[in-house]
């Protein structure tokens, strides 16, 4: 992988900063120098906004349907469902099929879904069967999405650039999908007659994510050494699935810090997402502002964390930076299990999101630039499907453990926990020896 500019796109007009300067007030926005990435980005940041629009939308649309919390939780799940279903085969996808005609597919199918909705709407015909459905399409059109876009990156980016393209798209999506995007649909819904009319807000954001897919040009060929000609059929599916799984298994920093992310989500994600809101209820007040404010500065937090580590190089120790961030920023959630303070609190949250995001940023490009380019979309997948995989446990757990065990100590071993099992991991995978001799920072 060469760091030479792209021939289609011309030099790169903002030049890479001298190697001893770790600041780099450009860094952050030069991959949007590249035509082609410009046009990707922006479509994912139109389908995130859409997406952030589709969570209010769905939810008034169910109840306009006539639905309530059970069939709420039934439509939430079918789109869970689709995108678990759906991972492990976007990755394999990824890795077959052209990126650009992937995502350009997914986008297509996720409009066709959306206006069904839409159109539905208009003549009084939503119905919770037809949203469940259009909720399972949606999350098996991420489950292919994703892995698409990870491994088109490196094909259209040179090396020195991933870490800040990561960066924004890290940055932009709790902007997007958690503020943004719920906002916009608020408003709609509230302006339209019916829930479901503020469905064309949703289309129109996927059908120009669309339109500007269809901008982007083919990838630049492969390099001699990277054509890969899988089998086909069955058997090809079967052998590419292997192949994923025997390179993870021989590729320690990969393969524990895998492990060390579900023990992670299986031990943090339930307190955050099912006793959080009870706890800040209980010792803060019951004012839902006060909860929504926290999720906001935790927002807050990833993005800043997101912009600070991609306008910076690639650190030298990245493994070292990336298994100590995420382990010493989840040790403040245990003081959020203890405190009484509401400021105290959101620092918390705070450090939290950051901390998350910056190893995640620097994650997302070790898997870009060491995994060999013909398995990226798989690697990408396995990746996304074991973040999810014990979500559902975590979160089913957390209720019931709280009814026999101290909520303080629930809290406590969920900032904990994950310091101890990234040491453990960062020890056993050899990381340190890892990144001396596998060095990126060029």
């Amino acid at each position: 992988m060469s760091g030479a500019p792209d021939p289609r796109t011309g030099p790169d007009p903002l030049p890479e900063a001298a190697p001893a300067a770790r600041r780099d007030p450009w860094r952050f926005v030069r991959p949007l120098a590249h035509r082609d990435f410009r046009m990707l980005f922006g479509a994912v940041v139109l389908s995130i906004f859409g997406a952030g629009m589709w969570a209010v939308v769905m939810v008034y649309t169910v109840i306009g349907a006539d639905g309530g919390p059970i069939e709420l939780s039934a439509v939430a799940a079918a789109n869970a469902v689709g995108l678990l279903v759906c991972a492990i085969p976007g990755g394999i996808a990824a890795d077959r099929i052209p990126r650009r005609l992937l995502l350009r597919v997914v986008e297509l199918v996720n409009l066709l879904a959306i206006t069904s909705i839409a159109v539905a709407g208009v003549f009084g015909a939503v119905t919770i069967p037809h949203l469940a459905v259009v909720a399972f399409v949606l999350g098996a059109g991420a489950g292919f999405f994703f892995p698409a876009y990870s491994a088109i990156l490196p094909r259209i980016l040179p090396p020195a650039q991933l870490l800040a393209a990561n960066g924004l798209e890290g940055a932009i999506r709790p902007a997007l999908q958690q503020a943004a995007g719920p906002a916009a649909a608020g408003v709609i819904v509230a302006a339209v007659l019916a829930p479901a009319h503020a469905a064309w807000g949703v289309v129109a954001a996927h059908a120009l994510a669309l339109v500007l897919l269809m901008l982007v040009r083919p990838e630049p060929p492969a390099a001699p050494g990277e054509v890969h000609e899988p089998p086909e059929g069955v058997r090809g599916v079967l052998h590419d699935l292997r192949e994923a799984v025997g390179f993870t298994v021989r590729t320690p920093w990969l393969l524990w810090t895998l492990l060390f992310a579900t023990g992670w989500v299986l031990v943090f994600v339930g307190p955050e997402e099912v006793l959080l809101p009870f706890i800040t209820r209980e010792r803060v007040g019951e004012d839902p502002r006060l909860f929504g404010f926290l999720l906001a500065i935790y927002g807050v937090g990833g993005v800043l964390g997101s912009i600070v580590v991609s306008s910076m190089k690639l650190p030298r120790r990245y493994l070292t930076v990336m298994m100590g961030v995420w382990g010493v920023s989840t040790l403040p959630f245990a003081v959020v299990g203890i405190t009484h303070q509401y400021w105290l609190m959101a620092l918390c949250l705070f450090t939290v999101g950051f901390g998350f995001s910056y190893g995640n940023v620097i994650w997302g490009t070790l898997l870009q630039r060491r995994v060999p380019r013909h398995m990226l979309g798989r690697i990408s997948s396995l990746d996304f499907f074991v973040s999810l995989a014990l979500m559902p446990l975590s979160m089913a757990l957390a209720g019931p453990l709280a009814e026999v065990i101290p909520i303080q100590a629930i809290f406590i071993a969920a900032g904990v926990i994950p310091l101890l099992l990234g040491a453990l991991a960062y020890v056993v995978a050899r990381m340190p020896q890892d990144e001396i001799a596998h060095p990126l920072d060029h």
